[in-house]
């Protein structure tokens, strides 16, 4: 038995702090895995909001999601940036959301020219925190091994290492002997409000 992937272990994360019928969030829909995920844990009367800049991307993650009988959450397909999350939640929702995904990098098999930013990502980063219900959790997978992925991880490593540590527990998940630059997880719980 070998030790969990790195999107096994975020998904295992979120699903020991999710309950049925809680709002959250996959900010970087892409092929819809997580959104799919998040849809049958949060149950019939969870809320899933799903972000990408990319209309192509959702509209193959709402086929995954269509064809799925295991779904359960209605989801809101939203063709517009992950910073953008604050203000189109909706504020009954503010405080409250108990999960926040992203997968950072490319769509497989689309552009990998079209790639998430640090500005953009630092935005959706910090709104997150702010989203957050104490005790939700904010996932976020980084991929280095292709151009400008590096400078996006080094951006969300430097700021999740100056998140107060009253407020956030931040940890980090990677494989250390593997020399092609895999995946890694920084995962941030809310335990208390923020200052």
């Amino acid at each position: 038995m070998g030790f969990i992937s790195i999107l096994g272990c975020a998904q295992k994360l979120v699903s020991e702090r999710v309950q049925p019928g809680e709002p959250v969030i996959d900010a970087t829909v892409g092929n819809g895995v997580d959104t799919l995920f998040l849809s049958k844990l949060t149950g019939c009367k969870g809320e899933v909001y799903g972000f990408d800049v990319q209309q192509i991307a959702l509209e193959k993650a709402a086929r995954r999601w269509q064809q799925d009988p295991g779904k359960k959450a209605g989801v809101h397909w939203l063709n517009c940036s992950h910073a953008e999350m604050k203000s189109i939640v909706s504020p009954h929702h503010h405080g409250h959301i108990a999960a926040i995904m992203f997968n950072l990098g490319y769509l497989p098999g689309a552009d990998p020219g079209t790639i998430t930013l640090p500005a953009s990502t630092l935005a959706a980063l910090q709104s997150s925190v702010e989203l957050l219900r104490i005790g939700g959790i904010l996932t976020v997978v980084l991929y280095t091994g292709h151009p400008g992925g590096q400078e996006e991880a080094d951006a969300v490593e430097e700021w999740a290492a100056k998140l107060n540590p009253k407020s956030f527990q931040v940890i980090k998940y990677e494989r250390v002997n593997q020399s092609k630059r895999p995946p890694y997880l920084i995962a941030v719980e809310k335990v208390a409000p923020c200052d």
